[in-house]
């Protein structure tokens, strides 16, 4: 992969140059200006919806709730199904489409900084924070959420792994091969010992492969909340983060905060991880870091259509996989991803060039 590095580079971050000859125009432009558009949308809609549940027992909130629901009738009028006119199927919708749009945003910079087995770490982490949560539930009555929990534990894990990796002599890849293994370990160990010693049963299964029930109105609300800081923060640092994304020394001679950008980058991923891992379970979490992002560098000619391009495969994954599980009464997580895997083939086939010049821009 050539990187056209033409435009770099302005020591307080910025990106100069007023021309970007790998900015896709004409028919092409058009469509990925629209699937932005439908996206932006249709995410509003979601977070929309997240809201007036939250407020459906108020006086403002109750008429907006109450049309939402008609019209999720009217939606399986439509499509002949039977599961739009219940709440817990929008809320579930939500969480993934809020999904399809965090997930390939930072998973765009984790592949590319080759880090991509960082999501299967976080996830095994985060299935121990679940386990950790449901002991204390367990043991002392606490009724909270097992995904906060499970998002301050894969949050410190993450830190924590920056940490060996940046304090270590072991190769790249070794501390997240030992955080991905142990924190796994640590999740089993916490749930077999629980089993023996606690009268309450605990079914981890939807957190393991995930499943739409599993997603509460708390844990879609915590996405959306999450998703809204994520994107922000994203946007807010966009060009640093490309720097050293590409060209970490230089960060760093050009006075860049660069521990301070890859911790943001690693606890990103965390919060994205624990909200996907509602519907996608612990073991194809990272797919959605992933396969969106492998189908974009296949067709796009620079680092900012990658970003939309994995946007838009993402969020085409979720749709396309949640009405495969709908249609055919399957689990949210395989489909999904089985969907995703389709669109980066389709990708490959649709290709044109066996190496990708790849502008930064």
């Amino acid at each position: 992969m050539s990187l056209d590095t033409d435009h770099v580079d302005d020591p307080d971050g910025s990106f100069v140059g007023s021309t970007d000859p790998f900015r896709p125009h004409g028919l092409r432009g058009a469509v990925e200006l629209a699937g932005v558009a439908l996206t932006s949308l249709l995410a509003a809609v979601m977070l929309s919806f997240i809201a007036l549940y939250w407020l459906r027992d108020t006086a403002l909130g109750a008429p907006a709730y109450e049309q939402f629901m008609i019209a999720g009738q009217w939606v399986d009028l439509y499509l002949g199904t039977r599961v739009f006119r219940h709440p817990f199927m929008w809320q579930s919708l939500a969480t993934g489409v809020l999904i399809g749009v965090v997930a390939p945003m930072v998973g765009t910079f984790v592949v590319h900084r080759e880090m991509a087995l960082i999501g299967e770490t976080l996830a095994h982490t985060a299935f121990a924070g679940v386990a950790v949560g449901l002991l204390v539930g367990g043991f002392f009555g606490w009724g909270g959420s097992l995904l906060f929990v499970a998002l301050v534990v894969s949050v410190l894990g993450a830190l924590a792994l920056q940490w060996l990796t940046e304090n270590t002599n072991s190769y790249g890849d070794v501390p997240i091969a030992i955080m991905l293994s142990g924190s796994f370990a640590v999740g089993t160990l916490l749930i077999s010992w629980g089993r023996d010693f606690m009268s309450v049963t605990i079914d981890i299964e939807g957190y393991l492969f995930g499943s739409l029930a599993i997603v509460t109105a708390g844990g879609a609300r915590l996405m959306a909340v999450l998703s809204v800081l994520v994107v922000a923060l994203v946007l807010y640092n966009y060009n640093q983060l490309l720097f050293v994304t590409f060209d970490e020394q230089a960060a760093q001679v050009a006075g860049f905060e660069v521990r301070w950008y890859n911790a943001l980058l690693i606890v990103m991923t965390a919060v994205v991880v624990v909200g996907a891992m509602q519907i996608l379970g612990v073991i194809l979490v990272a797919a959605m870091l992933v396969v969106p992002v492998a189908a974009a560098s296949q067709v796009a000619l620079s680092f900012r259509e990658t970003l939309v391009l994995s946007i838009l495969f993402g969020q085409l994954s979720i749709l396309g996989g949640f009405a495969v599980a709908i249609g055919a009464s399957l689990p949210p997580g395989g489909s999904i991803v089985v969907v995703a895997i389709a669109i980066y083939l389709l990708c490959i086939l649709l290709s044109d060039r066996s190496v990708t010049a790849l502008s930064v821009h």
